[in-house]
């Protein structure tokens, strides 16, 4: 079976964001962002992973990964 894990994170430290500076600048609430670094979001508006996308000028791909179970 496959799940989604969320690479948010990482990108965050990667590009030094903070999730705070993040969520002013997508406009995405930081309850929902501080959710996706923590593994902790069941639900993942289109909008707001665009909006992610947009400020840390990246890919889908760089923020979501299609994973195994172990």
């Amino acid at each position: 079976m496959m799940h989604v894990v969320i690479k948010l994170n990482e990108l965050l430290k990667e590009k030094g964001i903070s999730q705070r500076s993040l969520s002013r600048d997508s406009n995405v609430r930081l309850a929902t962002i501080n959710e996706m670094c923590k593994q902790e979001t069941k639900y993942l508006p289109l909008d707001n992973l665009a909006a992610i996308c947009e400020v840390l000028e990246c890919e889908i791909a760089d923020i979501l990964k299609l994973q195994k179970n172990h």
